[in-house]
């Protein structure tokens, strides 16, 4: 009987060590599966900065005529797509400002804005 009463207390040692190893492998886990998931999203946002960026770049910077009102629709729902109230402001604040000094001064700032707002 004092033979089974130590192999109990010898088999409860192990599996409660078991089990305290489990779960901190567990709280491990967790914690690095949320900083994947926070690197993915500030990827996510990346890309859609970049995506308007390169937009931005090739239909008002670069572009020869007016900006065809498909362009601006296009150029307003990818701003809108990276969700990201600062940039939708100071977008906002370049499309009212125009073409003259101010306009250039909410372009400066709009470009800055969106190159500080890439996380690597």
């Amino acid at each position: 009987m004092k033979n089974l009463n130590k192999i109990l207390l010898a088999l409860t040692i192990v599996l409660t060590l078991i089990s305290a190893y489990s779960l901190a492998q567990c709280v491990l886990f967790k914690s690095k599966l949320k900083t994947a998931d926070k690197i993915i999203k500030d990827q996510q946002v990346n890309v859609k900065i970049v995506t308007f960026t390169q937009l931005f770049i090739d239909k008002v910077l670069s572009g020869q005529t007016e900006v065809s009102f498909e362009d601006r629709l296009q150029l307003e729902n990818a701003v809108r797509d990276i969700n990201d109230q600062e940039i939708f402001d100071q977008w906002q604040k370049f499309v009212k400002s125009g073409i003259n000094e101010e306009g250039q001064q909410n372009l400066t700032v709009l470009l800055k804005l969106l190159v500080t707002k890439i996380s690597y």
